[in-house]
């Protein structure tokens, strides 16, 4: 099944970035104005200007974040897949104190949409569109999010906010209680607007997880329920072994859910909480599911960057010598009969750290300042 990240022009000349696992689809709902609170319904006629496809939603979802935060002028970049345009403007944003001209090599990021680009599988936004009968099945991998009857927007918001974060996308909506969509939930969604465009209502539990072979109830043990009672770690593991779709299902943010509803699942999800205040809002309830899944989803992770090596030992010296330089004329050693002991605490603070060299010429750039003092670090200034 392909993933596809995507850009879109608006007609104000603005960048819509998004993703999806139905292309067509999307963008005729895009050009027809389906999503009423989406971007480009006020700024139509659009075009698909850019698309590359992914392996896996998660792929396609890194993309489109990474994409929405450059500037214009890097969007435009990539579009026309001017790739020496695009270091350069990554070299810009770099600050690197050793290496202030970064070669190519230094921006991964790029060369990896440069290879999604390129990669065989790849196509040019002209192409992408395909009739119905080429689109393949959709995946059964994700848990599906079902909110019962919730009753504030805030909160449905802030559920598709907790969702993202953690790779899911689908959202399901029993009987929400102001209706849907609601104006509220856009900002505490707080950009997860893929969540709430796709979103789906329906008047009965039934109905919404008719097509899940596995349904998870979110809720304390029900009397007169019998049903298997699983962590979220748990019901995580049971979600991604077994096969057919599974739904994690949430109740009202005041009540939870009823016994009627709890009857329709296979198994109860529960959080050992502090029995005094079992208190969890609905964004907080969904966010521990979502993590405990997505564990095992290969989400990205941060970049990391390689730490500087420890200074050689001849630096250290050098910078205690002159602290304790410093240090002498205010007495800072007295008495005498302290100092061996004064200095040895010295040298073990200044030496646990593992300072590399950049830090230790910082620090001892401070001490030259502050040996300096005021006064004559206002005339050197003056002079220059």
């Amino acid at each position: 099944m392909a993933f596809w990240a995507y850009i879109i022009k608006c007609a104000d000349g603005s960048y819509y970035t998004g993703h999806t696992d139905d292309l067509e689809l999307r963008v005729a709902q895009h050009h027809s104005g389906h999503f009423e609170g989406c971007y480009t319904f006020t700024r139509r006629p659009l075009e698909l200007v850019w698309v590359s496809n992914f392996p896996s939603r998660i792929e396609a979802l890194e993309s489109e974040r990474r994409i929405k935060g450059w500037s214009r002028v890097k969007k435009e970049a990539l579009i026309r897949e001017d790739w020496a345009a695009l270091q350069r403007l990554a070299a810009r944003r770099q600050s690197f104190e050793t290496n202030p001209q970064p070669a190519a090599s230094d921006f991964p990021q790029d060369e990896r949409m440069k290879e999604m680009t390129n990669h065989p599988n790849a196509v040019r936004a002209e192409e992408a569109v395909k009739p119905q009968a080429e689109r393949p099945s959709r995946s059964t991998a994700a848990p599906v999010i079902v909110l019962v009857r919730p009753q504030l927007g805030e909160n449905i918001g802030k559920a598709a906010r907790a969702m993202l974060n953690f790779g899911l996308v689908e959202m399901r909506l029993v009987s929400p209680r102001d209706g849907w969509p609601n104006p509220s939930a856009g900002p505490a969604a707080a950009g997860a607007d893929i969540v709430l465009e796709k979103a789906q209502v329906f008047e009965t539990l039934a109905e919404a997880v008719a097509d899940c072979a596995h349904v998870y109830a979110t809720t304390v043990r029900k009397r007169g329920v019998t049903k298997p009672v699983l962590t979220p770690e748990q019901a995580a593991q049971a979600v991604h072994r077994d096969a057919g779709r599974s739904a994690y299902v949430f109740g009202p943010e005041r009540s939870g859910l009823e016994t009627e509803d709890v009857a329709l699942a296979r198994a109860i999800v529960t959080v050992p909480i502090n029995p005094e205040f079992g208190s969890l809002n609905l964004a907080q309830a969904v966010i521990l599911l979502a993590y405990e899944w997505s564990k095992n989803a290969s989400l990205a992770q941060p970049p990391m960057e390689d730490l500087l090596p420890p200074a050689p030992q001849q630096e250290l010296e050098g910078l205690i010598e002159q602290m304790e330089t410093l240090l002498e004329p205010t007495n800072y050693f007295f008495p005498e009969i302290r100092a061996a002991a004064t200095r040895l605490t010295l040298r073990n603070m200044l030496t646990k750290p593992g300072w590399n060299h950049l830090e230790v010429r910082t620090m001892r750039g401070v001490l030259s300042a502050l040996a300096k003092g005021p006064r004559k670090a206002r005339e050197e200034r003056d002079k220059g």
